[in-house]
């Protein structure tokens, strides 16, 4: 009998041995290096039915397994399997500065990252062209050592998942731009789009500081302002549009300035990381640059800013946890930096703010994945359609890019 190929496992008719798969390449995926004798565990399967199942996907070049670590074992010992290297995504992150093009291995594990500055603000077209080109430089070393998912785009704005079309990102001037369909034209691979800070939720629940935790908040703050996405019982919380969680305008201030969104008093006009960069004697938002000028000022103004922007920050959080009951709230950014120079202080005032039942069941946590972060969330996105069939990865064929 001829081996199969990949083409011909995904064409087999039994969808019971395709959602198998399915789980147990993502429980892989997710933890990044788990034994025959877990997987068994968290998939209620038979030892034997795992076994089969597993050989399949090292067959498939999905996983491969390595002899179990330690000594003195009982019985016999089960090998761990490992997500493999050379299956991977591309992740493309637009931002007001800059646009990121990184490349994603199973296992949420970055290989490559590249930050391509720009002069001005990129348009969407010009966005798309960047992450072509820079695609295109990386064409021979994907073609001889990577099987390709897909490219996942992480937007700060108002994304339709369904689509990959950027309703509304203020910050970068997009409207209406159809941003999946334009990178997967000019680059030649399938693309997705969503909102970064709803990837960035779920790539800290997923392999960050949110793992274990069914209900998370997570904030981001940069360079296109504040965003959020909101994990409730193990699920992003999308809306009716796929707009939910944007938490940057809160309102948090009577008076305040008005905000893009048209609004005054939104949280992203009040706690700002562009002051912050002013005061600091900084040009660009590098956090850790950031984070360590602040730590190490004497100036009292400085000082004072801080405190300021933890104020509103505070306001925000504790009408957050009010609403959604949340576990843990993930600050990332600039706001990591905000809660890492006065833990005690965002702390200190959601216990005494918020009310008591929520506030005594949240703790605050420092986003874990750092820079690597939207890269992994946006790669998440081009995994998952291969993540509901890993065996179809050998059916999915790359188009030509489109001219010019």
């Amino acid at each position: 009998m001829p081996p199969r190929t990949l083409a011909s496992a995904a064409r087999e008719p039994d969808p019971s041995r395709r959602n198998n798969l399915s789980l147990l390449t993502s429980l892989v995926h997710h933890h990044g290096v788990l034994s025959r004798a877990q997987l068994t565990r968290h998939t209620g399967l038979n030892r034997s039915t795992v076994g089969t199942l597993i050989g399949q996907l090292v067959a498939l070049g999905l996983v491969y397994e390595s002899a179990p670590a330690g000594e003195g074992q009982v019985g016999r010992p089960s090998p761990n399997v490992h997500p493999s290297p050379s299956v991977a995504a591309l992740a493309v992150n637009p931002e007001i500065d800059a646009v990121t093009i990184g490349l994603v291995s199973l296992g949420g594990k970055v290989q490559k990252k590249i930050r391509f500055d720009t002069e001005r603000i990129p348009s969407a077209r010009e966005a798309v062209n960047i992450a072509a080109a820079v695609i295109a430089g990386m064409r021979s070393e994907l073609d001889a050592s990577y099987r390709i998912t897909g490219i996942g785009m992480a937007v700060p704005g108002l994304v339709n998942r369904d689509d990959g079309v950027v309703r509304h990102a203020p910050h970068l001037g997009w409207r209406n731009e159809p941003v999946a369909r334009m990178l997967s034209e000019a680059a030649g691979y399938p693309c997705q789009a969503a909102n970064d800070a709803s990837l960035g939720a779920e790539a800290e629940l997923l392999f960050g500081a949110g793992a274990g935790q069914g209900n998370l908040i997570y904030l981001n703050g940069g360079a296109s302002g504040i965003g959020g996405g909101i994990i409730s019982d193990g699920q992003l919380l999308r809306g009716a549009s796929g707009y939910a969680g944007e938490l940057g305008h809160t309102f948090v201030r009577s008076g305040g300035k008005t905000c893009h969104c048209g609004a005054t008093g939104c949280l992203e006009t009040e706690v700002s990381q562009s002051r912050l960069l002013e005061l600091a004697g900084l040009t660009r938002g590098d956090t850790a640059d950031l984070e360590k000028a602040l730590a190490t000022s004497s100036s009292a103004e400085v000082n004072d800013e801080v405190a300021r922007q933890l104020m509103f920050l505070d306001i925000a959080l504790r009408n957050a946890v009010n609403i959604f009951n949340p576990e843990a709230i993930v600050l990332d950014g600039f706001l990591g930096t905000l809660y890492a120079l006065a833990p005690e202080s965002l702390d200190r005032v959601l216990l005494s703010q918020a009310m008591d039942g929520p506030a005594g069941q949240v703790k605050i946590y420092r986003a874990a994945l750092g820079s690597d972060l939207m890269m992994i969330g946006a790669a998440e996105l081009a995994f998952t359609p291969f993540l509901a069939d890993p065996a179809g990865l050998g059916t999915t064929t790359r188009t030509a890019p489109a001219a010019g």
